[in-house]
C-alpha cells in the first residue's frame, strides 16, 4: 500500500513539473534554450586590421569604425573603375545615405576642391561631438572627405615619367609599405611590386578584367615581378596577412607607359 501511495505522489509531481516548470533564480517566465550553441561564423565577426589606418586621415573628428570600414569595403569594389573619381565618392557614400542622392552630389563637387576644409557643413556648433550626433548632411559630408582620402591613398598611379610609388597603411600589427616600380630592359618594361610587411603576408597581383593573376611566396617582404606589353592598364593588388585569418587590403596600380 505505501510503494502504491508513493507511486501516485511521484506520477502527480511529475504531472505538476511538466505543466509548471521550475524556473532558473535568473528566470521571471518560462524560456526555451537551445540543445545546442553553434559557434559564430568568421565572416559574421571579421577581424580587420586595416580599419586602424582611419586615425591617418585628415578629418576634423574621427570616424566609428564600422563607418570606416563600410567606406572601405565600398571603395575596394570601385577601386578598378575607369569612372571619375566624383562618381565614385558618390557611389562609395550613397548606399550609406539611399533617401539623399542629390545632396551627396552637391556634397561631393565641394569635397574635390582642394580648399574644401572648412565649409559651412562642417563648422557647426556640434562638430567636435561624435559622428552619430552629427546632422545627416555632416556626416555626408564627412563620409565623402574619408572615401576620397581613401580612394587616394589606395590609388598608386605609375608611368614613365612617374617610375615610382609608395603608399603606407597602419594595421593593428604595424604599418604595411608598398614600393611599386616601373623598370626599362632593353624594349621590355617590367613592373615590380614589393612589400614591407610588419608579419608574413602574400600579394597577388592581378590585371583588370582577366582571370590571371601572379601571386608571391608568403613573406614579410613579398616581391613580385610583371614584365608589360601594352601602355595603359589598371592592377588590383590584394595584401593578404594569413595569420590574421582576414581579408586582404586591396590597391589600384594605374599604369600609363608614354611610347
Amino acid at each position: 500500500m505505501q510503494e502504491r501511495f508513493q507511486a501516485i505522489i511521484k506520477r502527480r509531481l511529475q504531472d505538476q513539473i511538466i505543466q509548471n516548470p521550475p524556473l532558473f533564480p535568473w528566470e521571471t517566465q518560462l524560456v526555451e534554450y537551445p540543445e545546442c550553441v553553434e559557434e559564430q561564423s568568421p565572416e559574421l565577426v571579421p577581424i580587420w586590421a586595416w580599419t586602424l589606418h582611419q586615425s591617418k586621415l585628415n578629418l576634423p573628428i574621427p570616424l566609428p569604425e564600422k563607418v570606416f570600414w563600410q567606406l572601405l569595403e565600398k571603395a575596394h569594389v570601385l577601386l578598378a573603375s575607369p569612372v571619375p573619381l566624383g562618381a565614385k565618392l558618390v557611389q562609395v557614400v550613397e548606399s550609406m545615405f539611399p533617401k539623399d542622392t542629390q545632396t551627396i552630389n552637391d556634397l561631393a563637387g565641394l569635397v574635390l576642391r582642394s580648399s574644401y576644409r572648412s565649409a559651412d557643413t562642417l563648422t557647426a556648433p556640434n562638430i567636435e561631438s561624435d559622428y552619430f550626433d552629427l546632422l545627416p548632411r555632416q556626416q555626408m559630408a564627412l563620409s565623402l572627405m574619408a572615401a576620397k582620402q581613401l580612394l587616394e591613398n589606395l590609388t598608386l598611379p605609375i608611368s614613365s615619367t612617374q617610375p615610382l610609388v609608395e603608399r603606407q597603411w597602419l594595421t593593428t600589427v604595424g604599418t604595411l609599405s608598398i614600393r611599386v616600380e616601373l623598370w626599362n630592359i632593353g624594349k621590355f618594361t617590367k613592373l615590380i611590386v614589393e612589400g614591407e610587411l610588419p608579419i608574413p603576408g602574400i600579394l597577388h597581383l592581378q590585371a583588370n578584367n582577366t582571370q590571371d593573376f601572379i601571386k608571391s611566396e608568403t613573406s614579410e617582404i613579398p616581391i613580385i615581378e610583371l614584365q608589360i606589353d601594352g601602355i595603359a592598364a589598371t592592377y588590383t593588388l590584394a595584401v593578404e596577412f594569413p595569420e590574421l585569418d582576414q581579408r586582404p587590403l586591396l590597391l589600384a596600380i594605374q599604369l600609363k607607359i608614354t611610347a
